[in-house]
């Protein structure tokens, strides 16, 4: 699936051909302390889960759509490449991977970072880290840096839209409003 976006990016989903760049994109932010560690590997098996976004052919930004639970996914491994930084290359990315997660039936969306307030421009709030006892037991509790890595939990219901061009949520449309919007 592809998708434009503005100034000549492109957003697609990734296929394990891309495993090396992703990988190589996620070692480039791992060096400035903001991601946690990828394996080459696990890029590979779950490739299909990231959303790049491409400009003419060369990937600036990723991230996974990562299902925690039937209900929950959390947003993994965001990365934009520092040439691309300030373009709002991440919040397209975010915006696609909470489209896919409220097509794929999650009722919300989360992530972990340390950068509060980017996400709080895109609707997230944050919120105690139990509250995502998902993440908590599945890879917190696994991670060398649990209880003292200084990320702030974040989440977002997938019932309210983002709107990328205005940055805020706004009420999602009911199947009444979308067939009242359709011409006749």
């Amino acid at each position: 699936m592809k998708l434009s976006t503005q100034g000549g990016i492109k957003l697609r989903t990734a296929d394990a051909s891309d495993a090396r760049r992703l990988y190589a994109m996620i070692q480039a932010n791992l060096a400035e302390g903001h991601l946690l560690p990828r394996t080459l590997d696990e890029l590979t098996v779950h490739a299909g889960r990231f959303v790049v976004a491409v400009r003419v052919r060369k990937i600036i930004g990723c991230a996974e759509l990562a299902p925690l639970s039937a209900q929950v996914a959390e947003v993994r491994s965001l990365a934009v490449d520092a040439s691309a930084r300030g373009g709002r290359v991440g919040i397209a990315i975010v915006d696609e991977l909470r489209r896919r997660a409220r097509r794929e039936g999650f009722e919300k969306l989360c992530a972990f970072t340390h950068a509060p307030g980017y996400f709080i421009h895109m609707g997230f709030s944050i919120v105690p880290h139990l509250w995502l006892a998902e993440k908590v037991f599945t890879d917190c509790v696994k991670c060398p840096q649990f209880r003292q890595c200084g990320q702030y939990a974040m989440v977002v219901p997938l019932d309210v839209a983002f709107n990328a061009d205005r940055g805020y949520g706004l009420p999602a449309p009911t199947y009444a409003a979308v067939a009242a919007a359709r011409p006749a």
